[in-house]
């Protein structure tokens, strides 16, 4: 079992909640504060599904390596000199030292600071000391963790089995190739913490409407239109339909896709009329574009996938955000910008343009989580309705963790209460 492991008297708790949650409003506080219900969503949901965790040209050459942490597992993602990325346990096969402690570098060799055992990059144990002569170096390897490069954006998962994940790159894969990904570099990363719950970040995500009030940059450029943050049934108004047609003839997919599970959904949304990118003037951030899309008006590819990323694919660059739990009540959030990996700073872009939209609205957003924290462990907090027109993508992101969350617990009696 996981360190920290639910026991059956918190698993019965999490379940009666479950069973007498009122559809169509808020969770109560326990979701969003209870260390146990923390761990069940750890367990269940964080260590069992693919969580995005960097894009592939962080590692460019042979021995680059990011290191990451989720939950209570450290972790290594290298990229190999047969140019393979994968990704291990940050854990020494000796007396468990972590083996990296840079958040990033590049080692020939991955060596144990402790007593040099000395790994190759595909994990295979090269060298240990004095080990004695029955001691066999194939049984002592890095542990390994599944690892899959889509178009560019590099996912993990750390169950023993993992899901299926070629389902949603064969979707995904179409949309995400004309961004050329591979020929990016990051230009930027912002990493903050949010003191609030990892549900109330995506919560906040999945709605804009609280845009008007809480983000003036951002609201220049994207359209605080329910249809293109939340979930309409599949619906397409008309006037995102016509952009929608206007990009798939053009040979970008674009469609409304969403997951039947409800995991990720994809689709090319327009932003305000002559908008561009995500700038104050609305005109490109960068002048050597990342991708081949064939006008500069084709809006953002938005895409989500639970429980780790949203990203937003321009024409010009690319943003990805990455959410990773650290407690009940905090998040870290890190959020890096794309670039066509040739885009010389200062030449072809701006850093402060570039980046000033999304650092504003990334602040406010913390803000507004952490209000929302605040409010939610008040002993007077009662769960409200969600806006029927307004956030329907909150709905579905909560529909899809109580299923998950529901579908995965050990099925044990539920007391009653």
């Amino acid at each position: 079992m996981p360190r920290g492991a639910v026991g059956e008297p918190e698993v019965n708790n999490i379940q009666s909640l479950l069973m007498r949650r009122n559809p169509g409003y808020a969770l109560e506080q326990a979701f969003y504060s209870d260390p146990a219900v923390f761990q069940a969503d750890l367990e269940v949901i964080h260590y069992q599904d693919w969580l995005f965790a960097i894009p592939a040209c962080e590692l460019v050459k042979s021995g680059d390596y990011v290191t990451y942490k989720v939950g209570a597992y450290r972790l290594i993602i290298v990229r190999g000199a047969d140019n393979h990325i994968r990704a291990f346990h940050n854990t020494c096969r000796h007396r468990g030292s972590i083996i990296c402690k840079a958040a990033k570098g590049n080692a020939p060799k991955l060596v144990c600071p402790y007593h040099q055992w000395t790994y190759e990059l595909d994990g295979s144990l090269l060298w240990a000391r004095d080990m004695g002569p029955d001691f066999d170096p194939k049984q002592h390897g890095l542990k390994a963790v599944h690892c899959r490069e889509l178009a560019g954006l590099v996912y993990i998962c750390l169950a023993h089995t993992a899901p299926d994940f070629d389902m949603f790159a064969d979707i995904a894969r179409p949309y995400l190739e004309p961004h050329d990904l591979g020929n990016a570099k990051v230009a930027f990363e912002s990493t903050i913490i949010e003191n609030g719950n990892w549900k109330l970040v995506w919560e906040n995500n999945r709605e804009c409407y609280h845009c008007a009030g809480n983000h003036p940059a951002l609201c220049r450029t994207f359209p605080d239109d329910p249809a293109v943050t939340g979930i309409e049934d599949g619906r397409v108004p008309p006037h995102i339909q016509a952009h929608f047609d206007r990009c798939e003839g053009a040979g970008m997919p674009s469609q409304f896709y969403l997951h039947d599970g409800g995991q990720y959904r994809l689709a090319r949304m327009p932003l305000k009329a002559a908008a561009e990118s995500y700038t104050l003037d609305g005109k490109s951030a960068v002048r050597r574009r990342l991708g081949q899309l064939p006008f500069v008006d084709a809006g953002a590819l938005l895409k989500f996938h639970y429980p780790t990323t949203w990203n937003h694919f321009l024409a010009d660059h690319a943003v990805v955000f990455r959410v990773t739990p650290i407690s009940a009540t905090e998040t870290e959030v890190t959020t890096k910008w794309l670039v066509h990996k040739d885009a010389l700073e200062g030449v072809d872009y701006d850093l402060n343009r570039l980046t000033e939209v999304w650092m504003a609205t990334n602040s406010e957003d913390r803000q507004v989580v952490e209000d929302n924290q605040q409010g939610i462990d008040s002993p007077a907090y009662a769960p409200g309705p969600y806006s029927p027109s307004q956030e329907t993508g909150v709905l579905q992101f909560v529909e899809w963790y109580c299923n998950r969350l529901s579908a995965r617990l050990p099925q044990n009696s539920v007391a009653a209460e």
